[in-house]
């Protein structure tokens, strides 16, 4: 099936078909996956805060919601994949610890997540699926073949979307 890219956190990498790409431990952060199914051309960001805009060291770009998804589809356009034709998927997102509930900072998950989703609107990525939230952390594995994303959980099984 071609080769297995690992995604460390806060980082990214596209690929061509054929390629596998996986992140791990995906807890509060978001995975964000783009596929163009016209080319086989893949991305996978693993951000861990919503906004480079909030943060006083905001170089690594693929750290956050906003700038990674840029990074991601520059990068795919790069490698040949049509900006039109790119869809995504996301996952992770979780509320990992328990926090008092009426502080909307400790809400990281929720917050990667909203972030991730108004970014790739306002660059007109429709974000076809979604397996986010809850308490439990996710791996997860882009298939360049068809976009598929296997979700592994501990507890919770193996999914696909």
């Amino acid at each position: 099936m071609g080769n297995i890219i690992k995604v460390g956190m806060a980082d990214l990498m596209v690929s061509n078909h054929p390629s596998i790409l996986t992140t791990l431990g995906l807890g509060s952060c978001v995975g964000i996956a783009l596929y163009d199914p016209a080319t086989n051309v893949i991305g996978l960001a693993h951000i861990m805060l919503p906004s480079s805009l909030q943060a006083k060291n905001n170089s690594n770009v693929a750290k956050f919601a906003d700038t990674a998804v840029e990074k991601l589809i520059e990068d795919m356009i790069k490698i040949g994949a049509r900006r039109g034709n790119i869809v995504a998927k996301l996952a992770g997102g979780a509320q990992m610890f328990a926090f008092n509930q009426t502080s909307d900072m400790m809400k990281i998950g929720l917050r990667n997540a909203i972030s991730a989703k108004e970014k790739l609107a306002e660059l007109k990525i429709p974000v076809i699926a979604e397996d986010t939230g809850g308490n439990y952390g996710r791996t997860v594995e882009l298939y360049s073949n068809d976009g598929k994303l296997i979700i592994k959980t501990i507890g919770h099984g193996v999914k696909q979307i």
